[in-house]
């Protein structure tokens, strides 16, 4: 990984994974290093976001390295027309390395490419979000105790959200089975299911998120994104489709967990919050480890 960008979850291998989630793991144990003194990290965030670029910024200082960036890109000379070609090659002469969020599908890649320093996708569009999935994975592992043959329900948006398209993608490693939740609005894009077929993988698709749950070792729950929607009476339609009561849980594994790439909307009411089988507040501070991981790798530093 030294040097290199990380775009899409299949840019790594599965013993690339594994490495990162072993060294999270130590970074758990002992979280504040030096690792990245003197290193500057860019993080340019034009979607807005809470949890990925503080949990990237915290993962930086707990590091010794220094931040510098925005959070919105009304703040930068993008409202004045400035390329995204033009803005990655000004902010490479600031930064060692740059983590980005965009709203465009395939920018990240195309940052990458352009860039003389390493870029991390923290998300471009619909496409894919590999340092959640990442955090996912070390999530999974930590509460179920490996990765391999888990049954993975995953409910909600399954056309637009990136989080569901990278993590089925970086358990195929693994030999899970999935179960696809969905209105039929938001169903999972045929090139994902292909992708299973391909790996020999095993899936079901529900409209009903009653069905099954007692199968589940692990319930991740998204949002119904309304950003992705250009039609507000086609969101208005499936916003609510979905929401997992604290009463739905009784009859799942014991080991079972909710996990969600927050934030959440209605689609996981409060009253689950208290139960133990709730993971997904934990769930962000795994960011800030596997994040640690990512980048130290990158920069080949352990």
């Amino acid at each position: 990984m030294k040097n290199k960008s990380l775009v899409a979850i299949n840019d790594l291998s599965r013993d690339e994974i594994v490495k990162i989630l072993n060294l999270a793991e130590e970074f758990e144990k002992n979280p504040i290093q030096n690792t990245l003194c003197q290193k500057v990290v860019a993080t340019l965030f034009f979607e807005p976001s809470t949890r990925t670029r503080l949990s990237f910024e915290s993962a930086v200082n707990r590091l010794g390295g220094r931040v510098i960036g925005f959070s919105e890109a009304s703040n930068t000379s993008v409202t004045k027309g400035e390329s995204l070609k033009d803005t990655i090659l000004t902010v490479a002469n600031y930064s060692d390395m740059i983590v980005m969020r965009h709203p465009v599908e395939g920018s990240a890649r195309y940052a990458s490419e352009i860039s003389p320093v390493p870029i991390i996708n923290a998300g471009d569009g619909a496409n894919q979000h590999p340092t959640q999935t990442l955090l996912d994975l070390f999530s999974i592992r930590k509460t179920q105790g490996t990765l391999n043959n888990l049954n993975i329900f995953l409910v909600g948006d399954l056309k637009y959200g990136r989080t569901v398209h990278s993590l089925l993608m970086a358990m195929s490693h693994f030999g899970a089975t999935f179960t696809f939740v969905s209105p039929n609005e938001l169903r999972m894009p045929d090139e994902y299911k292909i992708y299973l077929e391909e790996k020999g993988l095993k899936f079901s698709e529900q409209t009903d998120l009653n069905e099954n749950l007692d199968k589940a070792d692990i319930i991740y729950m998204t949002r119904v994104q309304k950003e992705r929607f250009s039609d507000p009476v086609e969101y208005e339609k499936v916003k609510n489709v979905y929401v997992l009561r604290e009463g739905m849980l009784q009859n799942t594994k014991e080991n079972m967990r909710v996990l969600h790439p927050l934030p959440r909307v209605n689609e996981i009411h409060t009253d689950v919050d208290k139960n133990p089988k709730a993971y997904y507040f934990p769930q962000t501070m795994n960011g800030v480890f596997t994040r640690m991981a990512i980048m130290s790798l990158i920069f080949g530093l352990e």
